[in-house]
Parts: C-alpha cells; structure tokens; sequence
C-alpha cells in the first residue's frame, strides 16, 4: 500500500475531497495541517490513517514531525495542492529522497518571473515583463515595456493586489498600494478574452484537459463590485479558436519539465487569434473549479486525480458532456442580507439546467468581495449546447438580485 502525505488535508475546502480520493485510490493518507483535529471535514477525517496537527508555516516542525513518523510508517510520497505550501512540500521530497516537483522544480510556478522566463525560453509568447524589488524599479520597467500594463506580485493567487495601469499618474496612485509586497513583476497588459488550460497529468502525459472562459475577465472581475463574476467550463475544446492556447498548454506543460498532478494555466486569446501566455500553477484551480468539472463530466475529478497520482492512470476518463457554468453573486448594499429577488422566476425558466443554488440565506452577513470571489453565493448551470449555457448565465448575472442592509 502507498502511503501518502497530504498537505492540508482540510482547507481550502476542496482539499477533503482529494483527501478522500486519495484513499479510495487505495492509499493509507497521512495529513500534515495546521487545522486542530477537531476542525477536519467530515471527508478528510474518515479519509486519514493518522493526522500530525504541526504549522504549516515552520518548516523545521514539519520535518520534524514526518521524521517521527518514519520511525513507525513508511512515506512514500507527498502530495500539496494549495499554493502557499508548494515548496514545504518539494522540500519535504528532497529531505526523504521522495518523487515529485523538487524545489528547484516548483519554484517556476511559485514566482511568476521566474515562470515567464522558462516560458520564454522555450519559444513560447509571454507578456513583455519584469521583476523588481524597488520603486524606482517598476517605474523603469513601465518606461521600458509601455501602458497599459499590470502590476502584480511575483509569488501570489488569483488577482490579489493585481492591478492595471493605463498611465504614469494611474502607477503614482496604485504604488502605495503594494508597499507590503516584497517582489511584484511588471508586465504587458495583453488585450484579449481570458482562458484556462487545466490538466490531470501522469508521467508527463496529459490524461485529462479543460478549458474555462473567463467572463469577463478576472482583472474586471477584481475592480467592479456590480460585476456577477461567471467562469465556463466548456464543453468542446477541440474548435478553432481555442486550438493554439491548447497546445501551448501542453507546450508549457512540457518546458517546466511537470509531470504528475494537477495544472492550471490561464492564457489570453487576442482579437487576431494569437494565444499568449498568462501564468500557471501546479495545483487545482480555486473558485469551485474542481466542482464544475465534475458538473461539465457527470463524473469525479477528485478521485482521477488520486488515481492519476498513485497509481499513474485514469481507470475512468471524465468526459466532457456539458458546459457547465458558475456564477458568482454579490449582494448590493452592506450588513446582512435582507431579501433575493428573481430567483424564482429564473428557476422557473431554468429550473431543469439548474444543479447548484448556494446563496447566502437572509440574516446572513455578507462577505467582503474583495477577499473572496465566491462572495454571497453561487448559482451553477449546465446546459450540452454553448449558446444557452452563455444565456443561462447572463440571466442568472443580471437578474438575479441579492440585497443587503
């Protein structure tokens, strides 16, 4: 039997669910996490043969911890699919002489300049790009690479203190804002509709690959609260348009040297076709991707991923059926939620395409958009053709309300 050493087993959410694969793979699931025992979802509690309570954030402890372990079990592996501990977990591997990502290996998707730079040397389009540490830096990466621009942290998630720059006087403004961060990088704003590329990998093979439609995209997303932010998992990934961020995917898969887990990479499509790269990470996607998936599939990514990463294979390939799409709402107004207006009616049109309603009940307080983006609840749809998918969501962005007060 393999043993297994999951990372945070518990949290993120998601995370219980992979846990839980892992031992359905037929692995004995050891977990590290800063989570008190008690603390666990239900899925990873009844998945784990043991739990070492440890902070993930002191890496001597940890080490510590699993050195106890080995007196009394074999470890066979490592496994992290939460960015903040992607390197705790290559260094783990290179302590135990484990497979898997090494540090050397992981830090191409830990820090996004570094990332570009291996893109780039592999042939393939990034935005022109830079990193500095200084002020005085990004003000000569913006003279040298142009407006418009973004201006993001090199070791980050999502679009956390991520911003677009149209102009010298915009840069002044959003400066003080990025005090706290210790390294950010400069790059091209690429104008373009946004994409993923996401794949279960085995040995450097791609065993399953998604692709999601950003709408619209995450930066517009970050910077306008009335915005319904909707992601796309769709369905057929084999037209034209999305044909060249496809295999760039499996390109950048190849030239950062990944082979085992999960990716998820994002990319632009321009207006005259051209696909550019955006970034990439070796872990699942956040935002209930893992969920969608499994709507677009009828099928369990979770437990593929654990059958791809002990045992090598997909014994169950997930076939895309549906689009699926999710869409995430913010209430209007602050405090507590007070009423939901037009659900029901769009249930009423919808209601057979419908599969998730998870909105935040009234009385319950609403969540900070900013920090979250499944804000005051999400609205799942799925439908085998594109165009009523798309209708679907639009309606449940727009008319469907949530108000707080």
């Amino acid at each position: 039997m393999t043993t297994v050493v999951m990372l945070s087993p518990g949290y993120p959410a998601e995370m219980a669910y992979f846990t839980r694969g892992l031992a359905a793979a037929g692995a004995r699931v050891i977990g590290v996490g800063d989570q008190p025992p008690s603390a666990l979802p239900a899925a990873a509690r009844e998945a784990l043969a043991h739990y070492e309570h440890v902070s993930l954030s002191d890496e001597g402890a940890v080490l510590a911890a699993l050195h106890g372990l080995r007196q009394h079990a074999q470890i066979d592996q490592v496994e992290c699919l939460w960015e903040p501990y992607m390197i705790l977990a290559a260094r783990i591997r290179e302590v135990f002489g484990l497979p898997g990502l090494t540090v050397a290996q992981t830090v191409p998707f830990r820090d996004k300049e570094r990332m570009k730079q291996a893109i780039d040397a592999a042939g393939i389009r990034t935005p022109r790009h830079a990193s500095t540490t200084t002020v005085a830096g990004v003000w000569e990466a913006a003279e040298r690479i142009g407006y418009p621009l973004i201006v993001k942290p090199i070791a980050g998630a999502g679009s956390a203190d991520t911003y677009r720059v149209d102009s010298a006087t915009e840069l002044a403004e959003v400066l003080p804002f990025l005090r706290h961060v210790p390294e950010v990088s400069v790059e091209e704003f690429v104008d373009g509709e946004e994409f993923t590329y996401d794949t279960v990998c085995a040995g450097g093979e791609v065993l399953f690959e998604n692709m999601l439609w950003y709408r619209p995209r995450p930066l517009q997303m970050k910077m306008h609260e009335w915005i319904s932010p909707v992601s796309i998992a769709l369905r057929d990934i084999s037209v034209p348009h999305l044909a060249a961020g496809r295999t760039m995917g499996r390109e950048v898969i190849a030239a950062l040297g990944f082979q085992t887990g999960f990716t998820h990479m994002e990319w632009y499509r321009k207006a005259d076709g051209e696909a550019v790269f955006g970034e990439i990470g070796a872990r699942v996607a956040g935002a209930r991707i893992a969920d969608l998936i499994n709507y677009a599939t009828d099928g369990d990514v979770y437990a593929g991923w654990a059958e791809a990463v002990v045992h090598g294979r997909m014994s169950r390939p997930l076939e895309r059926r549906y689009n699926a799409g999710i869409v995430f709402k913010r209430a209007q107004g602050a405090g507590r939620i007070t009423h939901v207006e037009g659900l029901q009616k769009l249930l009423g049109e919808y209601g057979d395409h419908v599969v998730v309603v998870d909105l935040l009940p009234v009385g319950a307080p609403r969540r900070d958009w900013r920090a979250t983006l499944i804000s005051d609840g999400t609205i799942v749809v799925r439908h085998p053709e594109l165009q009523p998918l798309i209708e679907m969501t639009d309606r449940f962005a727009t008319d469907l309300q949530l108000y707080a007060g």
